[in-house]
């Protein structure tokens, strides 16, 4: 032994590690499955490119009994309650990836540092498919969410948490209220929001016959999306769903639903209550069983800001539906079904992947630079054509699941996360 080297020289600390697939929890997954489906459908208005549109710039005005049914359907149980549901399994899965580095021996601040090259990889990624695809891509918008709140809660105590989502609740909760109540005091309810704003669905820019300039549309879309809508969610309270996750996933929720019944029983039958409850005035407006102005049906009226602020309620509830199952069906002494749920689990393993997926297959099928189908369907075949969609998603996830392999886009992304 020379003196240059240390009888007791010390190790060098682990450095992060991808976790093994063996090791998932069913409920994260299977939510996260069945999320892209309502994804999926929750976008499908955007790409009626002829179709008008109602006051709110959401989902379409025209087309027959059926139609109309799938719109107020949309409006009550999808539209602005699929995203929170989406933010809580993000911030879920930040602390999950988080605590099993750590659990591992790799340090805070390697996790954490982890987790922000994760987030960076996700922005650029998100811009990619909103220039050449979606401009409504929601994978960008959150990887600057979570590149903030990575940074500032993640390593924050519980009681901080606690602390936290009660501010951004209370500033959410206000922020809708407010509006509401000054309105109201000065007997201009119907008057709030502004029904000649551009419709949302422009910023799809699904009738450019161009690709090129649609293309430029939707960077537009997806650099406000990601660089301006998020920061500004930040300060209104977007963030309270986002850290009610990592406070979840600190204390396995959906690992152990079965240790937390009470709580999701709760959750599930208050929050979807409350987000159905909340959107009932904009959809029954919508279809024409409620006379109300278009200006208070707009994104930033009356109805609207209702609609908005209680569907983070719907959001919660949906996610504790979905684990309420997951004890109920791992408790069966015969699992019927096992193989949807294998599936399903197989396309939430796969989210990032089945979610270009289904630019990829809509955008080409149904844009006016492409085939240009978007012209021809309504709210109703709209519908059938997103299941099906996401049906091959399913088929294709399924396929890997039983492969052994991971989904293309996961695992580019490991590779980039866990680079040397």
């Amino acid at each position: 032994m020379t003196a240059e080297t240390p009888q007791h020289a010390a190790a060098p600390a682990p450095g992060p590690a991808p976790v093994r697939a063996a090791s998932r929890a069913l409920a994260p997954d299977l939510a996260r499955g069945l999320m892209l489906l309502l994804i999926v459908l929750s976008n499908t208005g955007f790409h009626l490119w002829k179709a008008t549109h109602g006051p709110s710039g959401w989902q379409p005005v025209d087309g027959g009994w059926l139609d109309h049914a799938v719109q107020f359907t949309m409006i009550t149980t999808l539209d602005l309650r699929v995203y929170p549901l989406f933010a809580f399994l993000f911030g879920y899965g930040m602390t999950q990836l988080y605590l099993r580095q750590t659990s591992t021996g790799t340090s805070g601040r390697g996790a954490v540092e982890l987790l922000r090259r994760r987030s960076l990889l996700l922005i650029v990624i998100g811009l990619a498919h909103a220039t050449l695809l979606m401009a409504g891509d929601i994978v960008g918008y959150y990887g600057l969410l979570s590149l903030a709140l990575g940074w500032l809660f993640l390593r924050r105590s519980d009681r901080a948490l606690k602390w936290w989502i009660g501010i951004g609740a209370a500033l959410l909760i206000f922020g809708a209220l407010e509006p509401l109540v000054s309105a109201t005091l000065n007997g201009e309810l119907g008057s709030l929001g502004d029904a000649g704003a551009e419709p949302g669905a422009e910023a799809y820019a699904a009738g450019d016959p161009s690709w090129l300039g649609a293309a430029g549309t939707r960077l537009e879309s997806g650099l406000f999306v990601t660089f301006v809508a998020a920061p500004l969610s930040l300060v209104g309270g977007g963030f309270t769903v986002f850290l009610l996750g990592f406070w979840a996933a600190r204390r396995r929720i959906l690992e152990e639903p079965g240790r937390h019944l009470p709580l999701l029983r709760r959750t599930a039958v208050i929050g979807i209550a409350i987000g159905w409850l909340g959107a009932l005035p904009a959809a029954l407006a919508h279809i024409g069983a409620l006379d109300v102005p278009d200006d208070a049906q707009s994104e930033s009226g009356a109805l609207g800001l209702l609609r908005d602020v209680t569907g983070n309620a719907a959001g919660l509830g949906y996610v504790a539906a979905l684990a309420l199952f997951v004890h109920w069906w791992t408790r069966r002494p015969k699992r019927r079904g096992a193989r949807a749920v294998t599936a399903l689990s197989a396309v939430g393993k796969r989210s990032l992947s089945c979610y270009l997926t289904h630019s990829l297959l809509f955008a080409p099928l149904l844009a006016a630079w492409g085939l240009g189908l978007g012209a021809h369907l309504t709210s109703s075949t709209m519908a059938l054509v997103a299941v099906g969609v996401w049906l091959v998603t399913v088929a294709g996830a399924y396929a890997l699941e039983r492969a052994g392999r991971r989904g293309p886009v996961e695992a580019v992304l490991r590779r980039l996360m866990y680079r040397p």
